[in-house]
């Protein structure tokens, strides 16, 4: 509970940016996976384990509590005439080849393929989706797309890209773009995670300290306003997953947040600490703070 707006910003951020104790759970199961793989993809095999590293949110440290899964890349080298013969054009029998042998190898009970990625399910809700890649020669990676094809990408721009726009805002903006998070969980998560990180780091030429004013001009900056491109030049324009009704349910959506976040901040002027926590609260969820 806060008694201004900025105190309960601040008791805000502290409650949903990770801790250092979930760090260190997230670090220990992250070797656990992959001390599994480099066992199951030894140097002898025609499968080999070469790498790994977090990426999605996490890897780019813009997670959110609660964290309930970790993206691991896993870089493993696949012998040339294999890859020519069986996975060059079936990613799909690539992907179930490492689950299979992952399960042959893990002492976790229960591990699916997911689309693009191996899922490691664990009873205390931490789950660890590992997404098998090759690397090109490009040094970018092929990524099974969940339909048999390969995706190219690499995670690695995407972290320096958003670690660059951090830090040319003042190291303001992986704040914000956990806030907007919680916005779009409280109102229907209709953005895909990545997408709104984009919207964000897109939407500000100069950021300062105000959360407050930053958010309002997000809400504002973006409605109608949804396209934006990969950084890293491999997917185009990051909004075409959205379908008319759901944009439509997005823009209805930064439009209340935005109007709301016009008389959260006139409360906050004139002194009415209590109107613009309350306003916030609507707009970022039950998460957010109450005045008192």
């Amino acid at each position: 509970m806060a008694t201004t707006t900025a105190d309960a910003f601040n008791e805000f951020h502290a409650k949903v940016k990770p801790s250092p104790a979930t760090w260190t759970k997230v670090h220990g199961r992250r070797d656990a996976v992959a001390n599994v793989i480099k066992a199951a993809f030894p140097v002898s095999n025609n499968i080999r384990y070469q790498s790994h590293k977090i990426i999605g949110s996490l890897g780019r440290s813009t997670a959110c509590n609660p964290v309930d899964d970790i993206d691991l890349l896993v870089h493993l080298h696949v012998d040339q005439d294999l890859w020519n013969r069986r996975y060059r054009n079936n990613s799909s029998e690539f992907l179930y080849r490492v689950r299979k042998v992952l399960n042959e190898n893990s002492p976790v009970r229960k591990i699916g393929a997911r689309g693009q990625a191996v899922r490691f399910f664990y009873a205390d809700g931490l789950s660890v989706d590992v997404a098998p890649v090759e690397k090109y020669t490009s040094g970018d990676y092929g990524i099974p797309d969940g339909a048999g094809n390969w995706l190219t990408t690499n995670p690695n721009k995407h972290e320096t890209y958003l670690n660059d726009r951090n830090n040319n805002l003042g190291g303001n903006l992986k704040k914000i773009i956990r806030f907007a998070k919680k916005w779009n969980k409280a109102h229907s998560s209709h953005l895909s995670s990545f997408h709104l990180e984009m919207l964000v780091a897109h939407t500000y030429g100069t950021l300062g300290s105000n959360s407050r004013k930053a958010l309002r001009l997000f809400f504002d900056y973006n409605l109608h306003n949804l396209s934006v491109h990969d950084p890293a030049g491999f997917s185009g324009d990051l909004s075409t997953y959205l379908g008319w009704a759901r944009r439509d349910a997005v823009n209805d959506s930064l439009k209340s947040a935005r109007d709301r976040a016009d008389l959260a901040l006139a409360a906050e002027s004139r002194g009415d600490h209590r109107e613009a926590i309350r306003l916030w609260r609507i707009i970022l969820g039950n998460d957010f703070p109450m005045y008192g």
